[in-house]
């Protein structure tokens, strides 16, 4: 309990330097951001099929900083790429391994790749592969005796180390450890670039750790300048220092525990930071040395534990810093946070790089399920946040290159054969300048940050040139909300956050895919329906408190074509009497001609519905269809666009239809099909504003009330998405 005041405090103080160096960059200091990404596919040999399953986990970089080689497990390889020109990283091909390369690490021409060759989690086995750089052809091999994880050198690279893990196989026992052979670390010599097989040594971890002594889980390992290594044994929650000289255990000390607050506990379909949880077990995965006698670990958690945060040791043991909560809060603050986590180890910080760029000395936190990593200066006391970098989908490695100003990522989850993302090498620049992300932060509510994820539809705050609603949609489906965007902040900032209700309880069975605002104040929410999950398509009429008035179902002549993909948008057209809702259907109906989806109209008043059609794009791969619909003097603006994301992605695009074509006529019969005229390209701006990895979900767009527009993109809730949120104005006037 000695921590739990200081974590507390220190949650608040981080909060606000986030929100504050968010809001208010310095012009010159430097920044980080994203300047390339690099579909790691790209590398696939010609024999491969191009949706292969291809991943890029640990990744470092050769002694000159112009190529990054990964270890790519499912592929069965190490990637090679080219970035002489960062800004442009080019394909270096791909080398078969003959098992799965675990890690990897380079120095004087040559990679030194750990390669599990296991048989079984019973009967492991790997091997150290010398790899020649330039032709790419394995020199020599060493006999590792085990199955290898991390793989580290020391700082003059004369010496290099393994943690033979063994991992335990989470089918037996329901996972639980004793679960022999136990693991072991390796020590070796290494002279430029290449091993010594014959010095190879071994180092017994058994006996050591409070839990499971006789079955050490080695996982991470780090060098400091004085030849000691860290190594983290994760499942044993235990810390091990090494003399590399000697191949001896030097001290060794529990990871411990942490008691942490203003947390979400529960996966329910709600964003609640109030909750807490004591005693939670460190386990942590990654390991870098600050110093030679302060090391920080990542607390990911893999078997009772994982405290979502990372801590800093001095080598004999003693806590000098808990971050507690503070990062994963800070996440929160720009919708990263992943809440089908909450009931595990939320944002599950994994990998760490450290580095001195300059004068300063950082340390860079990539935190698995948010898909995100926070860049830290250590100040050799409490270290210091200074920004959240986007990373595409589940960093897993790291590395720092200084003398070029230069950090790169590697995002191992590959969706391709499911038609999302691919795997992704992302790769940033240190230089002067403002952060280009994040593009939307929030504010706290009632002391704890207002949670937001995948943002929808948009619509203006009447009378309030620079204000906006939007909408979550079900993502959040416990808990579904209009959120108030003050747009003349840079970056936006979400005010304040209304959650819907039905008989005064959050209302469930929604997912809000558009929001008008009526004369009277009142919000029109259009709800996308799933009938196999028992949400109903429908209209919902919400008073100023979020209170559920009306709730509109959809007519026989609608219902009974319906699919899964429903509204997307609704906007309000006339005044009085007249005034008319308008939906944009999001994909053809079973009575729609393929290629053609409705634009839906209800008034409220005269309670009378009719159609038109709206004639789609065509593309060459993956589904076309509308994603938003906002009036604006005399037309309508909608959002079209693929499903693809990525170097794949090819429309997104706003049309305008001019309100005068908007003549429904009565469902079941005939509709007029509307001219559309296209008003924007949006792919140029998404290529730029992440500097390549296009993002698919263009959700929301509208006018502003002095008539500026802004777009958004729905994050998915960081569910096999990059969890990054796009908020931008947009000029009309440009083209792409």
């Amino acid at each position: 309990m000695g921590d739990f005041m200081t974590i507390s405090s220190r949650q608040a103080a981080l909060a606000a330097v986030l929100l504050a160096s968010v809001a208010f960059p310095a012009a010159a200091e430097p920044v980080f951001n994203r300047i390339a990404s690099f579909p790691v596919a790209q590398n696939l040999p010609d024999d491969k099929d191009k949706l292969s399953p291809t991943s890029a986990e640990i990744i470092t970089a050769t002694d000159d900083g112009k190529t990054l080689i990964y270890s790519d497990s499912p592929l069965g390889a190490i990637g090679f790429i080219d970035i002489s020109d960062a800004k442009a990283p080019k394909s270096g091909g791909a080398l078969m391994m003959d098992g799965e390369p675990t890690s990897v690490t380079a120095s004087a021409g040559k990679a030194l790749v750990a390669v599990n060759t296991s048989e079984s989690n019973a009967k492991p086995s790997g091997r150290l592969a010398i790899v020649d750089v330039a032709t790419k052809k394995i020199e020599n091999s060493c006999d590792l005796g085990g199955q290898p994880d991390s793989i580290a050198l020391n700082k003059d690279k004369t010496l290099g180390t393994i943690a033979i893990e063994n991992e335990r196989d989470e089918d037996v026992n329901h996972g639980k450890i004793p679960q022999m052979p136990a693991g072991d670390l390796v020590v070796f010599q290494v002279k430029n670039g290449t091993v010594d097989c014959g010095s190879i040594k071994h180092v017994t971890l058994t006996g050591l750790a409070g839990v499971a002594p006789e079955d050490p889980e080695p996982e991470f390992v780090a060098f400091n300048g004085l030849n000691e290594i860290a190594l983290t044994l994760q499942e044993n929650n235990e810390i091990v220092i090494i003399d590399a000289n000697t191949a001896e255990v030097k001290t060794h000390f529990s990871a411990g525990s942490v008691d942490l607050t203003g947390i979400d506990t529960k996966r329910d379909g709600a964003l609640k930071f109030t909750g807490e949880s004591k005693g939670v077990l460190r386990e942590p995965d990654a390991v870098k040395w600050l110093d030679d006698n302060r090391l920080v670990v990542a607390n990911e958690g893999d078997y009772q534990g994982g405290s979502r945060g990372f801590t800093i040791f001095d080598k004999t043991g003693k806590l000098l810093y808990e971050s507690g909560a503070s990062f994963e809060r800070a996440v929160a603050h720009i919708g990263h946070y992943p809440e089908s986590r909450s009931g595990s180890k939320g944002v599950e910080p994994e990998g760490l790089e450290a580095a001195k760029f300059g004068d300063d000395q950082y340390f860079f936190l990539l935190a698995e399920r948010a898909s995100v990593v926070g860049v830290y200066k250590d100040t050799g006391a409490d270290p210091e946040l200074i920004q959240l970098l986007p990373s595409g989908i589940s960093p897993e490695g790291g590395v720092a290159i200084p003398q070029r100003n230069l950090f790169a990522t590697a995002n191992e989850l590959d969706l391709g054969k499911d038609g999302g993302a691919r795997s992704h090498v992302m790769i940033y620049e240190r230089s002067e300048g403002e952060k280009a992300y994040p593009k939307i932060v929030s504010a706290d509510k009632d002391g704890n940050p207002i949670g937001f994820a995948a943002l929808s539809g948009l619509a203006a705050v009447p009378g309030k040139p620079g204000m906006l609603y939007a909408v979550s949609d079900s993502v959040l489906g416990s808990q579904p909300t209009i959120y108030t965007i003050d747009a003349s902040k840079k970056p936006a900032v979400i005010t304040d956050a209304l959650v819907v209700k039905r008989d005064g309880a959050p209302a469930q069975k929604l997912d809000i895919e558009g929001i008008a605002v009526a004369a009277d104040g009142s919000f029109w929410l259009a709800s996308e329906g799933y009938s196999e999950r028992l949400v109903p398509h429908a209209l919902y009429n919400v008073n100023a408190k979020g209170d559920i008035k009306a709730e509109i179902a959809l007519p026989k002549e609608l219902a009974a074509n319906e699919i899964r993909f429903g509204f997307e948008g609704v906007t309000m057209i006339g005044t009085g009497d007249d005034a008319t809702l308008w939906m944009a259907v999001q994909r053809e109906w079973g009575d729609d001609e393929k290629g053609f989806v409705k634009l839906v109209s209800y008034n409220p008043k005269k309670k009378e519905w009719g159609a038109v059609r709206y004639p789609l794009d065509k593309t060459e791969s993956g589904w076309v269809g509308l994603s938003e619909i906002s009036a604006q003097g005399d037309s309508v603006y909608i959002i079209e666009r693929d499903n693809l994301v990525g170097d794949a992605a090819k429309l997104k695009k706003l049309y305008k239809v001019a309100i005068s074509e908007l003549k429904p006529a009565k469902l079941g019969g005939e509709l007029p099909v509307v001219k559309k005229t296209e008003a924007h390209d949006f792919l140029g701006e998404l290529k730029s504003a992440t500097n390549g990895y296009v993002l698919d979900k263009l959700e929301g767009f509208t006018f502003d009330a002095s008539g500026k527009p802004y777009a958004v993109t729905d994050n998915d809730g960081v569910s096999d998405s990059s969890g990054e949120t796009l908020f931008f104005p947009v000029d009309l006037s440009a083209t792409n």
